[in-house]
């Protein structure tokens, strides 16, 4: 992995732009994070959250822009970022019918994870399933599922997490370990980017939060300049307004 000075960002994309047809879904977006910051990305269903975080993670090219993640510039290096970044979505990407060892097997093998049979044990307490190291994922529960796919994405150890929606389908005590979870990753110095529609889970968790409306990021804070008993009306404010582009 290229060499990242301290006071690099670890995330640089400059006017990233993604079009569908005639339909522009991002609007010349910027964003800069460093070492560390877990941002928050709120914004309504079809604001283009989903469609940033693909582009971000190189699952989908930009119409054009310039993105630079970890060292790597997209889409050039997109082989490359995927060995140290973690991606958590709505799909799981978990074989149903492999007991959950053998998903996490199959997974850090291809990474090449060291001492894998150890690491398999280490995320599988993390996420609270170590009783179910055995057991098929089609037995699983939507929320098992989900709490086994954040050990999926954590098991080579990435530098960066990405995830989106990450609080589906979670009971209360999956929330609350994948908070915990989330808050080490944070400590450890690690860089998250976190879609969600929970203002108030989101804010408690992040470093920086941002709004996304119609394609464009409209606002961008960090944490310590936020009134979050206020965040709700700052939301209100920047989403719940005539359309920005008709």
């Amino acid at each position: 992995m290229p060499d990242l000075p301290e006071h690099n960002y670890i995330i640089e994309a400059r006017g990233v732009v993604k079009k569908f047809g005639f339909k522009t879904v991002l609007r010349n977006v910027d964003l800069f994070l460093k070492k560390g910051d877990l941002l928050a990305l709120f914004g309504h269903n079809g604001a283009g959250k989903t469609t940033l975080m693909q582009i971000l993670c190189s699952l989908m090219r930009p119409t054009s822009g310039e993105i630079c993640i970890a060292g790597f510039d997209l889409p050039h290096d997109s082989e490359s970022l995927r060995e140290v970044i973690g991606v958590i979505s709505h799909n799981t990407f978990l074989y149903t019918n492999l007991s959950a060892d053998e998903n996490l097997r199959f997974y850090g093998m291809m990474y090449g994870v060291p001492k894998l049979n150890k690491r398999i044990e280490e995320v599988m307490t993390l996420v609270g399933l170590s009783k179910h190291l055995k057991d098929r994922v089609q037995t699983f529960s939507r929320g098992m599922q989900q709490r086994l796919s954040v050990a999926r994405a954590i098991i080579h150890d990435p530098l960066i997490l990405f995830l989106d929606e990450p609080y589906t389908g979670l009971d209360q005590h999956g929330a609350e370990e994948l908070k915990q979870l989330l808050e080490n990753f944070r400590d450890q110095k690690k860089t998250i980017i976190m879609t969600s529609h929970d203002l108030d889970r989101g804010l408690e968790l992040c470093t920086q939060a941002a709004i996304l409306r119609s394609g464009t990021l409209v606002y961008k804070e960090d944490i310590a300049k936020i009134d979050k008993g206020n965040f709700k009306n700052t939301y209100l404010k920047f989403t719940v307004k005539k359309p920005l582009f008709a």
